[in-house]
């Protein structure tokens, strides 16, 4: 999220304000410590002009089987 957020120029604390959160709230998103709504993922998605699956899925191909 923290590269999508950088690659339409804005900080922590524009996105947190565009989807209605503390700048914390975006920082622990990014960090992994906080798990959003999907309401709340559906709203940062708008923010940062990209899908759920670009932001919030994995791309398969990028994911090693024997860890599974």
């Amino acid at each position: 999220m923290k590269a999508a957020r950088a690659a339409v120029g804005l900080s922590q604390a524009d996105l947190a304000e565009a989807v209605g959160v503390t700048r914390q709230t975006i920082g622990l998103i990014e960090a992994g410590g906080y798990n959003p709504t999907l309401n709340l993922c559906v709203a940062i998605c708008k923010a940062l002009r990209v899908t759920l699956n670009d932001l919030f899925w994995e791309d398969e191909s990028d994911v090693d089987p024997d860890a599974l």
